[in-house]
C-alpha cells in the first residue's frame, strides 16, 4: 500500500483510531496492530504476509532455542550453531526470492565465457516488496539474542516488531531494543508529537510526490532510459538530478514513516542527516540510510574483524562490506559495482589519510577553500556512483559515463531552467545549518492550532496541484 494514497489514509486512520481506543488493552491492542500490518503488507498480494509470518515464527523459535542453549547467559557451542542456522535460514530465504535469477544468470554467463553453454531454468518466483528489510530486522533479533545483548520476546512482539506497517517495506531498520520496549508503554494520547509528526508527513509528500515525481518525469527517467541520443551536458545533469530525486523520494519515505509512528505513540530512528553536506563518503555514509550503515557495521563490518587486525585487513572488510551492502540493495551487477565503488572510496580516504597525516611538509590551506573541495570532491563521487545504480545495466551506466567524459553532443531539451533550480534548491537546501531548520520547526510548533492547519492546508493543497496524477512506487520499494 503506497502511502500518497486515498486508500492509505483511510487505513491509517482506521489505525490511528483502534490503536489509540485499545492502546489501554495490550494483548488485544498487539493482536489488532499486528493485523492492521499484515493487510497493509498484503495489499498486492497475501502470500506476502504468509512469507513475513513463516520468518518471524522460524527466527523466534531458533532465538528461543538459542538462549536456552545459554546458561547463565553465556555463550555456548550450541547457542553459536543455532545462531548460525538462524541466519542461514534467512540469506537463504533472500537467496531464494531475491537472488535466484541474478545467481543462475550469472553462472551460466561466467560458463558461456568458456565455451559452455547451459540453459538452467529460471524460476519465476513472487518477490516480496521490501523482503530485505524484515530480513535483516529478523537477522539482527536473532544475533542480538545469541550475543546475550537482549533476552528472547514473546512471539507477538516480534510479529508486531517485524511487520510494524510504518518501517515495514522500505525502513528504517530498527533495533528490537529500540521499537519493542515501546509497545509496553502506555503513552497519553495527550501528548502526542502531533506538530513533529504532521510537519514530518507533509515534507516527505512534498519530497515525493513533488520533487522526486517531477525530477523523475522531466529528466532522469527520459535520459537515463535513452542515453545514447543525449549530450554529455545533459546526462550529467540527469546523474545531479537523480541524486537528489533518490535522496527526496527515499527521505521522504522515512518522512512519512515516522511521522505515521509518532501519531501512534512510537518514535522510529532517524534514518538521513543532509547526506549531500557530507565532507567524506566516510561521513555521507553516516548520514545516508543511517539505519543501514549502522547495521552493516554490528553484523558483517565488526563481524569480520572491523579495524582490529591491521590496515589491510581492515581495507579488506571494508570493502567485502560495501559490496555485500550493494548486492542487498539489488540482484544486478549494478549494485554490487555500486557498492564496490563506495567501498573503493572508503579505502581511498582511508589510505590517503593516513599517508596525508604522515606528511611533515604538507601545505595548509584555509578552512573555506578546504571545506568546499572536501564537499565538491564527496558530492561528486556520490553522484558517480549513483550512474550505476540507476543505469538500466552496466552496459548502459559505462556508456553514459563515456559520453559525459567525452562531452558527447546531442539534445539538450531536458536541461530546463525549473529543472536546474530545482536541483540547486534542493543540494543547497542541505548545506543550511541544522539549527536554522530546528529553529524553523520550533517556531511552527509555537504557532496556534488553527494558524498550524491553515499552514498545513497549503502545503497539502500545493502538492495536490503540483504533484503528478498518480503516484510511483516509493524506489526502495523493490530493496
Amino acid at each position: 500500500m503506497l502511502f500518497p494514497t486515498v486508500a492509505f489514509a483511510v487505513f491509517f486512520v482506521a489505525a490511528f483510531t483502534v490503536n489509540w481506543l485499545l492502546r489501554p488493552h495490550f494483548l488485544v491492542w498487539r493482536a489488532t496492530m499486528v493485523a492492521f500490518s499484515l493487510y497493509f503488507y498484503g495489499w498486492i498480494d497475501a502470500r506476502f504476509a504468509v512469507i513475513l509470518v513463516t520468518s518471524a515464527t522460524v527466527n523466534w523459535a531458533l532465538a528461543f532455542a538459542a538462549r536456552r542453549a545459554m546458561p547463565d547467559g553465556l555463550r555456548t557451542v550450541d547457542s553459536r550453531r543455532l545462531v548460525r542456522v538462524a541466519v542461514a535460514a534467512n540469506l537463504v530465504v533472500l537467496a531464494v526470492f531475491k537472488y535466484h535469477g541474478f545467481f543462475v544468470t550469472s553462472a551460466a554467463d561466467a560458463l558461456a565465457s568458456v565455451g559452455l553453454h547451459p540453459t538452467p531454468p529460471v524460476l519465476d518466483i513472487l518477490l516480496p516488496v521490501g523482503i530485505s528489510f524484515f530480513t535483516f530486522h529478523a537477522i539482527s533479533y536473532v544475533v542480538d539474542v545469541g550475543r546475550g545483548d537482549i533476552e528472547p520476546i514473546g512471539f507477538g512482539d516480534l510479529l508486531l516488531y517485524m511487520s510494524f506497517f510504518p518501517h515495514l517495506v522500505a525502513g528504517p531498520i530498527v533495533r528490537v531494543d529500540e521499537l519493542v520496549p515501546q509497545f509496553h508503554e502506555r503513552p497519553d494520547p495527550r501528548r502526542v508529537a502531533f506538530t513533529e509528526a504532521v510537519t514530518l508527513i507533509a515534507v516527505g509528500l512534498f519530497k515525493k510526490v513533488v520533487i522526486s515525481s517531477y525530477l523523475a518525469t522531466q529528466i532522469v527517467d527520459p535520459a537515463f532510459g535513452a542515453p545514447g541520443g543525449r549530450s554529455g551536458g545533459t546526462l550529467l545533469a540527469a546523474t545531479y538530478a537523480y541524486a537528489v530525486q533518490i535522496y527526496a523520494d527515499f527521505s521522504g519515505y522515512t518522512d512519512i514513516a515516522i511521522g505515521c509512528a509518532l501519531l501512534l505513540g512510537f518514535r522510529l530512528p532517524q534514518n538521513f542527516d543532509a547526506p549531500y553536506r557530507a565532507l567524506s563518503v566516510r561521513d555521507f555514509w553516516h548520514r545516508w540510510h543511517m539505519t543501514l550503515s549502522r547495521w552493516l557495521r554490528d553484523y558483517v563490518y565488526i563481524p569480520l574483524g572491523g579495524s582490529r587486525d591491521g590496515r589491510a585487513a581492515t581495507y579488506r572488510n571494508l570493502m567485502a562490506t560495501m559490496l555485500l551492502g550493494g548486492l542487498w540493495h539489488g540482484a544486478d551487477w549494478r549494485f554490487v559495482l555500486w557498492g564496490g565503488l563506495h567501498g573503493t572510496y572508503l579505502v581511498g580516504e582511508r589510505a590517503a589519510s593516513a599517508w596525508w597525516d604522515a606528511r611533515p611538509d604538507r601545505p595548509g590551506l584555509p578552512r573555506a577553500v578546504t571545506v568546499t573541495l572536501r564537499w565538491l570532491l564527496t558530492f561528486n563521487l556520490v553522484c558517480l556512483a549513483w550512474v550505476f545504480f540507476r543505469a538500466d545495466s552496466v552496459a548502459a551506466a559505462f556508456g553514459i559515463l563515456g559520453r559525459i567524459l567525452g562531452a558527447a553532443p546531442g539534445t539538450a531539451t531536458l536541461v530546463t531552467g525549473l529543472v536546474v533550480v530545482v536541483v540547486v534548491a534542493a543540494v543547497v537546501s542541505q548545506l543550511v545549518p541544522g539549527h536554522r531548520t530546528r529553529a524553523l520547526r520550533l517556531r511552527f510548533s509555537t504557532l496556534e492550532p488553527a494558524a498550524q492547519a491553515a499552514i498545513l492546508a497549503a502545503g497539502l493543497t500545493l502538492i495536490s496541484v503540483l504533484g503528478p496524477d498518480g503516484v510511483a512506487p516509493f524506489i526502495y520499494f523493490r530493496f
